[in-house]
């Protein structure tokens, strides 16, 4: 598994600024899109299925949506402006990490067994989608911190996807709850990771454009 909590990158003055791209303004409005529709597949899926991964997945990908939303909205401003936005992104990564930590406690305690076959068949759905996103968005892995927020939410959800796949044979040769909730807890200990990668580079960023002001 990638290790979260590498070093950011960060850009010098040969990176090609992103909202000259019409390219990755098109690669966002698509990303923006896949991430909400499976947004209401897997909240559907998962309430139907009482699993708390897909829940978990399905809270990330609307985060996601709107996270790309808000890339959109940011791209052809100035480095405060993506610097403040990649930090409000990074805050939100960090909310959703801790909501999954709480929903996975309150599952553990209600003792709900989920249904393997509607997580197979979701997570599968899901990995499609997000490793479509990542391949679309790899290009731009290396950019400032609102560039690079973008890209790490991609990478992040493949491999949760992954991980709910894993999940859900885990139940079905179990019949326990268990591999559902430590999936959960996992997903949302990456995105802790994630969020303190994209708050460490938008805080450095913002100190940045203090210091030549």
């Amino acid at each position: 598994m990638p290790d979260m909590s590498d070093s950011c990158c960060h850009c010098d003055a040969t990176t090609p600024p992103a909202h000259h791209s019409a390219r990755y303004r098109r690669v966002l409005w698509a990303a923006l899109l896949i991430n909400a529709a499976m947004f209401a597949v897997e909240i559907a899926a998962g309430l139907r299925a009482s699993s708390v991964s897909l829940l978990a997945d399905a809270v990330d990908f609307f985060g996601d949506a709107a996270n790309y939303g808000i890339a959109l909205v940011v791209l052809g401003m100035s480095l405060r402006w993506r610097a403040g936005a990649a930090l409000f992104k990074g805050l939100v990564m960090g909310a959703f990490g801790l909501f999954v930590l709480g929903r996975a406690w309150w599952s553990a305690s209600a003792g709900i067994v989920p249904e393997p076959l509607t997580m197979g068949a979701i997570g599968t759905l899901a990995l499609a989608a997000n490793v479509a996103v990542a391949v679309m968005l790899y290009a731009w892995r290396d950019g400032d911190a609102n560039m690079r927020s973008v890209w790490l939410c991609s990478r992040n959800d493949a491999i949760g996807n992954l991980a709910v796949m894993a999940a859900a044979l885990g139940v079905f040769g179990s019949g326990s709850a268990w591999p559902d909730l430590a999936v959960a807890a996992v997903m949302g200990l990456l995105a802790l990771s994630a969020a303190r990668t994209v708050i460490g580079q938008a805080r450095s960023e913002l100190r940045l454009v203090v210091a030549s002001a």
